[in-house]
């Protein structure tokens, strides 16, 4: 099996390392590494150069997601084509090959992978990652949730439909949209599991979450998220995170991150949605409903995660 794997970066040199070297250690060798960058000046180019890997140049003034991924699919030279964020590192030595397995079914034409947050990472960012990545995997997802940090898709495919450039984000889930209305199937893979890495501001966490409300409004019309939408959820979410922490016992270790990061994750949202109808539900409550009150039950693996150098 071979791949090639398209990275996005700007200005990564502090994380590009360790994903370029956890690649390294995969099970899967026959892997193109492509890193997009978009105007770095640190040494991520430079990193990315020492493993080998194909630059490809995009003005930052050109840069948008969805450009930057056709770019560097365009340059990919493989069928199956992984895709990561620079800011994350894979878990285990069989994290593309577990994540390319499902297209050994002809129908698949996506496919993701698990995601976890680092002890730096938000506590509520945790539960995000826990409620949108669960430990089961999902070969026939129904609905078309999956995210491009920890993903692969056919390149054959994305000839046909190329990943739309106009987005502010979500550039994934419209791909995947389409991807399902052409009869093509999406596989979610627990066992493809990676380290995201986010160290965001509260401002960060607010421009973010706006950008994807803004990028899911063009490709939802329909959807809307209201006043009473932004109380409601973020109400929601921070007792589900209280309910968790203090289970955890770290309640008070986290108390005002709690309230900061959902405050300003739903006040973000709310701000890239002005219109009133309903959408996908399945959808809802994937991106904005909390987390189960269920314990997590982690699956264990038998094969050893991948020992880095701090």
């Amino acid at each position: 099996m071979t791949c090639s794997l398209v990275i996005r970066a700007f200005n990564e040199a502090r994380h590009l390392p360790r994903l370029l070297e956890g690649v390294r250690q995969q099970t899967l060798q026959d892997v193109e590494i492509i890193l997009v960058d978009s105007g770095s000046t640190d040494n991520t180019v430079k990193i990315a150069e020492s493993f080998g890997a194909k630059i490809v140049h995009i003005a930052p003034a050109d840069f948008t997601f969805g450009r930057s991924l056709n770019l560097g699919v365009a340059a990919a030279t493989r069928e199956l084509v992984a895709i990561a964020s620079a800011h994350v590192y894979p878990v285990y030595p069989d994290w593309l090959e577990r994540l390319l397995e499902p297209f050994a079914e002809a129908s698949v034409g996506l496919t993701y992978g698990k995601q976890r947050g680092a002890e730096t990472s938000k506590y509520s960012e945790h539960q995000i990652f826990a409620r949108w990545f669960p430990d089961l995997s999902d070969s026939h997802q129904s609905h078309p949730f999956c995210n491009n940090a920890n993903a692969a898709i056919r390149r054959s495919l994305w000839q046909k439909t190329p990943y739309d450039e106009t987005l502010t984000g979500l550039e994934d889930l419209a791909w995947a949209k389409g991807l399902q209305s052409l009869g093509g199937g999406i596989a979610y893979v627990a066992d493809a599991e990676i380290i995201h890495l986010h160290d965001e501001t509260p401002a960060g966490v607010r421009n973010r979450y706006r950008r994807e409300a803004m990028a899911f409004k063009q490709i939802y019309p329909e959807a809307h998220f209201n006043a009473y939408d932004f109380v409601r959820m973020t109400i929601s979410n921070i007792a589900n995170d209280l309910y968790h922490s203090a289970r955890e016992r770290v309640m008070f270790q986290y108390l005002a991150e709690i309230f900061w990061f959902r405050f300003n994750q739903f006040w973000g949202t709310y701000q890239g949605y002005r219109q009133s109808a309903e959408w996908t539900w399945n959808l809802r409550q994937t991106f904005y409903y909390p987390r189960g009150m269920e314990a997590d039950v982690p699956q264990k693996r038998e094969i050893e995660p991948i020992r880095y150098n701090e």
